[in-house]
C-alpha cells in the first residue's frame, strides 16, 4: 500500500513537472513570436521610411520654392524616426559588428554588417543623406537652424537611389531571415512539444498500467473484503463461530414469528432442547480441540436430521434447540427427536480415538405447555433437566413437570431471601490424625434451615443455586461465617487445625474473590496459614485465561492452603498434582467406603496414597465410617480422616463443645453411631 502510494505521488510530480515544461515552453514560443513580429514591424517601418525619405527629396526638387518648406518639414520628421527606429532595432536585434556571427551568413549580423547587404552602412548613408539634403534645401531657402549651413551645391546632395534601394533590399532580406528564424523556432518547438505529449502520453499509459491498475485492483479488493467482512459481521451476529448453527441472538429475535405463524396456520411448534451427556469430561480428558470436533459433528448431525423449514440453534456450551414448524403430533415429535439423539450417539472420530457421545433432550410444545417463546424456553429446559437426572434420554414437558418448575421458581426465590437474610448455617466436620489423634483441621459444610420446610439438604439447593447464579453469593456467606467461627476458637485457644471451605469455580471467577478472602480473614483475626480452601478438578483444570490459576497461586503465596478435593473422580492432569499447587489431596468418599472389601477401591487409594506420599504432599480420606475402613485405611499409609467414624457435621456450639472435649481427654478414636448424631 506504501509503494503503491509513493509510486503515485510520483508519477503525478512527473505528469506536473511535464505539464509545467509544456507551458514553459508555449510561453517561450509566444514570447518569441512576439519579439520576432515586433521586429518585423520595426523592419516594415523602416522600409517605408526609406521609401518616403526618397520619395520626399524627389518631391522638394520638383515642386516650387513656396511649396518646398512643408515637404522639407516632413522629411526631417522622416529621417528623425528612421534613424530612431533604426536604433531601436539594433537595440533589440543586440547586434554588433565585432560578432563573429557577421561571418555566418544565415544570422541577421551578417545582413546587417556583412556581404551583400550591408544594411547598416547602407541605412546610415542613406540617413545622413537625407540631412545633406535638409541642410543644402534649408541654406537655400534662409530657413536653416545651422549658422554654418550646407556649402556645397545641390546637385552634390541629391539623394541616390541605389543607396535607398540597397537599403529597402538589406530590409527585406532582414525581414526574410527573421520570418525563417521564427519558422524554424516554431518548428523546433513544435517539435519539442510533439515529444513532450507523447511523453505525457506514455507516462499517462505507464501510471495507469503500474499504478492505477494495481490501484484500483487493490480498491477493488479491499472493497470485496469490506463486504465480506460486512457480511460475515451479519453472519457472526446470527451464527454460532464454531458450529455455523443460528444462535442464541438469532433464537430471541425469530421466536416471536415461528410462534405467530404457527397460530396463524393453526400448527403445533415443538422446542426441543438437547444437552451432551458427559461433555464435560470429554473436555478435560481428550483437551477442547476434541469437544469442539464433538460440538460440531453433533451441529452437524442435528441439522442433517431437520427440515429446512426447522431453525436448530446453539444456546452455548453443549447446549442446543431445535425449534420444529409444523411439529404434527406427539408421535411424529418423538420419532423426530429420537432419530436426532440416535445419531448424536453415534461415535466420533478425533485424532484416532474414538469419542462415544450420548444427548439427552427436553421438548415443549406450543401450544400446549406454552403460548410465549419465554416460557416454550423454560419448560423444554426443565424437561432436559428431567432426562439428565433420569439417566438420559427424551422427556416431554408436563404437568408433573410444571409442578415441580413451580416448585423450583419458589426455591429459587426461598434461596434469594435465605442469602437477603444470611439464614444459610455453617456446619462443621473434624479431620483428625489416625497416628497421632491430633485434629488436623475442621470442614464447614452449608445448611439451609427453611423456615417451613425445614432442613433442606445441600444436594437439593445448591444444583439450584448454581443453575440460577447464586452459588457465589451463598459461598461468601458461608466463607464468613465459618471464618469468623473458627476466628473465635482461634482467639479462646481452642486447636482446630485449619478450617477448610469449599470454593466453587464460580467464586473464583470472580475478580475480588481474594480481596474479600483476605479482607474477611484480616476482619475476623484469623491466621492466613489458620485457612485452607478446597476445590474440586475441575476448577484446578481451568486454563490461564479465566484467571482462576493466577489467582489461586497468588492466594496460596500468601499462605492459604490448597487442597483438591473428590481427588481420583475427574480428570486432574498430574501436572497440577505437585507440591508447588497442592498442599492436600482429599480422596473420595466412593473409593474409601467398602475399601476393605472392594480390591479395586483398595488398589485405587493404595496408588493414590503412594503418588501423593512420593510427591510431598498430604492426603486424607473423606467417609470412612466403620472400623474396618480406618484400619485398612492406616494399614496403607492414609492416617488422615473424615467421616462419620469421627464425628457427624456440627453446628458451631457442638463442634466448639466436640473440639474442648477432645483436647481435654485425647481419647482413642472411636466409631461414632449414626444413632448419636
Amino acid at each position: 500500500m506504501l509503494l503503491i502510494k509513493s509510486a503515485y505521488w510520483g508519477a503525478l510530480l512527473i505528469v506536473v513537472a511535464m505539464a509545467m515544461t509544456s507551458f514553459s515552453l508555449l510561453q517561450q514560443m509566444i514570447a518569441a513570436q512576439q519579439r520576432d513580429q515586433a521586429l518585423l514591424e520595426m523592419i516594415s517601418t523602416q522600409k517605408a521610411l526609406s521609401q518616403r525619405v526618397v520619395f520626399l527629396t524627389n518631391a522638394a526638387n520638383s515642386v516650387p520654392r513656396e511649396e518646398q518648406p512643408p515637404i522639407l518639414m516632413a522629411l526631417r520628421a522622416a529621417n528623425t524616426e528612421f534613424e530612431q527606429s533604426y536604433d531601436r532595432m539594433l537595440k533589440r536585434l543586440e547586434a554588433s559588428p565585432d560578432s563573429s556571427e557577421t561571418l555566418d551568413p544565415t544570422t541577421l549580423e551578417s545582413v546587417l554588417f556583412a556581404k551583400p547587404y550591408h544594411l547598416d552602412y547602407f541605412s546610415t548613408q542613406l540617413a545622413a543623406n537625407g540631412w545633406r539634403f535638409l541642410s543644402a534645401f534649408e541654406s537655400q531657402l534662409g530657413t536653416g537652424t545651422s549658422s554654418s549651413g550646407y556649402k556645397a551645391g545641390l546637385e552634390r546632395v541629391r539623394l541616390d537611389n541605389s543607396i535607398a534601394s540597397a537599403a529597402l533590399a538589406g530590409y527585406s532580406a532582414l525581414g526574410d531571415r527573421i520570418e525563417a528564424q521564427a519558422n524554424q523556432r516554431v518548428t523546433a518547438m513544435l517539435d519539442r512539444h510533439r515529444t513532450l505529449f507523447y511523453a505525457i502520453l506514455g507516462a499517462i499509459v505507464l501510471i495507469a498500467v503500474f499504478i492505477f491498475r494495481p490501484m484500483s485492483k487493490m480498491i477493488l479488493r479491499k472493497t470485496r473484503e469490506l463486504v465480506e467482512a460486512r457480511n460475515s459481521m451479519a453472519f457472526i451476529a446470527v451464527h454460532d463461530g464454531l458450529t455455523g448453527l443460528h444462535n442464541r441472538a438469532f433464537l430471541t429475535d425469530h421466536f416471536g414469528t415461528l410462534i405467530d405463524n404457527a397460530k396463524r396456520r393453526g400448527e403445533r411448534l415443538a422446542v426441543v432442547q438437547f444437552d451432551l451427556e458427559r461433555f464435560k469430561q470429554i473436555n478435560d480428558s481428550l483437551g477442547h480441540a476434541a469437544g469442539d470436533r464433538v460440538l460440531v459433528a453433533a451441529a452437524q448431525r442435528i441439522r442433517a436430521s431437520c427440515r429446512a423449514s426447522d431453525l436448530c440453534v446453539r444456546l452455548g456450551g453443549d447446549e442446543f434447540v431445535v425449534v420444529l414448524s409444523g411439529a404434527g403430533t406427539t408421535e411424529d415429535i418423538n420419532a423426530v427427536v429420537q432419530r436426532i439423539l440416535g445419531r448424536l450417539s453415534q461415535p466420533v472420530i478425533h485424532q484416532g480415538t474414538t469419542i462415544h457421545p450420548a444427548a439427552s433432550a427436553g421438548v415443549a410444545v406450543y401450544p400446549v405447555d406454552a403460548d410465549n417463546a419465554d416460557d416454550l424456553l423454560l419448560h423444554s429446559d426443565q424437561a432436559l433437566y428431567s432426562a439428565k437426572k433420569s439417566g438420559g434420554g427424551l422427556v416431554l414437558f408436563s404437568e408433573e413437570l410444571r409442578l415441580e418448575l413451580e416448585n423450583l421458581k419458589r426455591l429459587e426465590n426461598d434461596i434469594k431471601r435465605a442469602i437477603a437474610t444470611e439464614s444459610f448455617r455453617v456446619y462443621f466436620q473434624p479431620q483428625v490424625s489416625l497416628t497421632t489423634d491430633a485434629i488436623t483441621g475442621i470442614e464447614a459444610l452449608v445448611r439451609w434451615q427453611h423456615p417451613e420446610r425445614g432442613i433442606v439438604s445441600p444436594g437439593e439447593f445448591i444444583p439450584v443455586a448454581e443453575k440460577c447464579g447464586l452459588m457465589a453469593a451463598i459461598g461468601r456467606i458461608v466463607i464468613a461465617k465459618a471464618i469468623r467461627k473458627a476466628a473465635a476458637w482461634h482467639r479462646e485457644g481452642i486447636e482446630f487445625g485449619r478450617l477448610a471451605v469449599n470454593v466453587s469455580g464460580t467464586e473464583l471467577r470472580e475478580a475480588d474473590f481474594d480481596r474479600f478472602l483476605f479482607e474477611t480473614l484480616e476482619k475476623e483475626g484469623l491466621p492466613v496459614e489458620k485457612m485452607s480452601l478446597e476445590i474440586v478438578e475441575s476448577v484446578i483444570l481451568d486454563d490461564e485465561k479465566s484467571g482462576i490459576a493466577a489467582k489461586l497461586r497468588r492466594i496460596r503465596a500468601a499462605g492459604v492452603h490448597l487442597e483438591l478435593d473428590d481427588f481420583g473422580t475427574g480428570y486432574a492432569s498430574l501436572s497440577h498434582v505437585s507440591p508447588s499447587e497442592i498442599d492436600r489431596l482429599k480422596i473420595d468418599r466412593r473409593f474409601v467406603q467398602n475399601i476393605d472389601a472392594n480390591g479395586d477401591n483398595t488398589k485405587i487409594v493404595r496408588a493414590i496414597t503412594e503418588l501423593a506420599r512420593g510427591l510431598g504432599i498430604a492426603i486424607i480420606a473423606e467417609g470412612a465410617e466403620t472400623e474396618k475402613e480406618l484400619d485398612f485405611l492406616m494399614s496403607i499409609g492414609c492416617d488422615q480422616v473424615q467421616g462419620y467414624s469421627i464425628a457427624f457435621p456440627m453446628p458451631h456450639d457442638e463442634a466448639r463443645a466436640w473440639l474442648l472435649a477432645r483436647a481435654a481427654k485425647m481419647p482413642a478414636l472411636k466409631v461414632v453411631s449414626r444413632a448419636c448424631a
